[in-house]
């Protein structure tokens, strides 16, 4: 015998098609009616929007903030990467908001979003974000391995949106890498406190000589060395140390030209000989990293400690320039405390630390 297989088709006629094709797309078009918070909370997305995407398109930025805590209901950061992904971190809710609202406020956010971006839910990753202790915000929170890539400045970066509460990438510090970048021409560079190596691959781009980058963590700085081969650079000359920056700093003989100092606001973590508060500390982590930078090299120093207050009277013998205002960009402008910067140099009339 021969196998066979009855099949039975229906005929359609092009009328039927097209209302076929019509009724398929009135369904996929559908939307519930938004409830009150979440057409209020949609309204204020599209105004930013309208603002942010003139900015991005014209500076070619395809990853930045949409909204940040406009308004205190709704409390929270939301990152839209590359037009596919969102990052909604959700803060704590001010006590004059009524905690069992929490919950209803976080779903009108995502339809909100759902609604205006026409973004798929699985696309929106939600995350609490509280005040942690330690290094707790780089601690893994899942274990997906999902990874994306994005765009910035010409470079490409790994992302994880799912793992930690952090995603591989600092959007506030767009400017700062870019600064750095265009610092680092010929330069032997040093990152400190690297954790992805962003702003080292920005250094390699600007042309820099030779780069060093480290971090005590394994996982971070792997995740550098992958950013930086995504991007084309390799060699000897792109060096990669897992250390505890205080304590490597305390050995380390090399001259680098060009540094970047972006500690933790604090930081205990396993390897660590002690702990570190960036307002305690900040002054003698300066001296440190000042022994190593060779005559009219360039430190910039960074902090996202918002109380943070810089003791000038401790450094007389450096120019400390404060470059804040210059490292704001316009996605963050809400919130002119998301970090601070300084360019510091040493002052010619100090000959003695040359």
């Amino acid at each position: 015998p021969i196998e066979c297989t009855l099949a039975t088709f229906q005929i359609y006629s092009e009328q039927e098609k097209e209302d076929i094709r019509e009724e398929i797309k009135a369904k996929k078009d559908f939307r519930p009616a938004l409830s009150p918070g979440a057409e209020m909370f949609a309204n204020r997305l599209k105004k930013n929007l309208k603002r942010l995407k003139k900015w991005a398109k014209k500076n070619r930025i395809t990853s930045y903030r949409i909204y940040d805590a406009d308004m205190p209901e709704y409390s929270a950061a939301i990152d839209h990467y590359e037009g596919q992904w969102i990052n909604l971190q959700e803060y704590m809710p001010p006590k004059t908001v009524d905690p069992g609202q929490a919950g209803k406020h976080l779903d009108e956010m995502i339809k909100g979003l759902t609604a205006v971006l026409d973004i798929p839910r699985r696309n929106i990753h939600v995350k609490t974000r509280k005040q942690q202790p330690g290094l707790a915000q780089y601690e893994k929170i899942a274990h997906t391995g999902e990874r994306h890539k994005i765009r910035e400045g010409g470079n490409i970066f790994l992302i994880n949106l799912t793992d930690y509460l952090d995603t591989g990438i600092f959007l506030d510090q767009r400017l700062i890498r870019e600064i750095f970048g265009q610092l680092a021409e010929t330069k032997r560079v040093l990152n400190l406190f690297a954790y992805t190596g962003t702003a080292t691959v920005y250094a390699a781009r600007g042309g820099a000589g030779a780069t060093t980058t480290v971090d005590n963590s394994n996982t971070y700085l792997d995740w550098a060395k992958e950013n930086m081969r995504l991007n084309g650079f390799s060699g000897q000359q792109h060096s990669f140390i897992k250390a505890d920056c205080l304590s490597w700093l305390e050995n380390a003989e090399l001259e680098y030209d060009l540094i970047l100092l972006d500690p933790p606001t604090f930081s205990n973590s396993k390897g660590m000989k002690r702990t570190l508060d960036i307002q305690r500390d900040h002054v003698e982590l300066i001296w440190k990293t000042i022994k190593l930078l060779a005559p009219g090299g360039t430190l910039l120093f960074s902090t996202n400690f918002r109380k943070f207050r810089m003791d000038m009277e401790k450094l007389p013998e450096l120019n400390v320039e404060d470059i804040s205002g210059q490292t704001i960009p316009p996605d963050f402008e809400r919130n002119r405390k998301i970090h601070y910067c300084w360019k510091i140099r040493r002052r010619r009339e100090h000959p003695s630390l040359s």
